[in-house]
């Protein structure tokens, strides 16, 4: 099933999944260390650039991530800056959150998992197509959904109950990540040698 080997040929596409992914990563890192605002604003920064890079590539289109990440957060550093909002930690991780799950879900919902086009990019374009390869990417773009589901759950506890350390979210949020990433370049491979 040489069709389902996306990432056994192409080693680097878990990792460019990964990138696209860097505002939220960027927002996470400094949400504690210079602050709400500015953490979104560095984030919306981060997300522009992505979305600048992948217009100037040749042959390639824009992505629903690249997209969503880029109205996700520069709509939550223009509320947070003109609004002059004060987010509570919680607050601000729940609709970073929220956003980044209802993006990868309306990618489902349109029928272009965003996995998808990240995996066109490192595959024959005969193998767009086949059920066997759509299906990969609905299993590993549902897989994600799953991990952001469970993130926002964690933020949700933490709102309601705020008594539970910060920690527990970090430690959710890493090994929802970790999980995701895992299972990106493992089913994949799997299912290439079950035929």
């Amino acid at each position: 099933m040489a069709d389902l080997d996306l990432v056994g040929q192409h080693p680097n596409l878990v990792m460019r999944i990964f990138l696209a992914f860097a505002p939220f990563v960027v927002f996470a890192i400094l949400n504690h260390s210079v602050g709400t605002t500015a953490a979104l604003i560095c984030a919306a920064c981060v997300s522009v650039i992505l979305l600048v890079r992948g217009l100037a590539r040749r042959g390639r289109k824009i992505k629903v991530l690249d997209i969503g990440t880029f109205i996700l957060f520069t709509g939550l550093a223009a509320y947070s800056t003109i609004g002059r909002h004060t987010w509570s930690i919680v607050g601000v991780r729940l609709c970073v959150d929220t956003g980044l799950l209802l993006i990868v879900l309306i990618s489902l919902t349109i029928r272009t998992p965003f996995t998808l086009q990240y995996a066109r990019e490192h595959t024959e374009r005969e193998q767009w197509n086949t059920p066997a390869f759509i299906c990969v990417n609905y299993v590993i773009s549902t897989i994600w959904a799953v991990a952001f589901f469970i993130m926002v759950g964690a933020d949700v506890v933490m709102l309601y109950l705020p008594t539970i350390p910060k920690q527990f979210g970090i430690l959710v949020t890493i090994l929802t990540f970790i999980g995701a990433i895992y299972f990106s370049s493992w089913y994949p491979k799997r299912l290439s040698h079950v035929e």
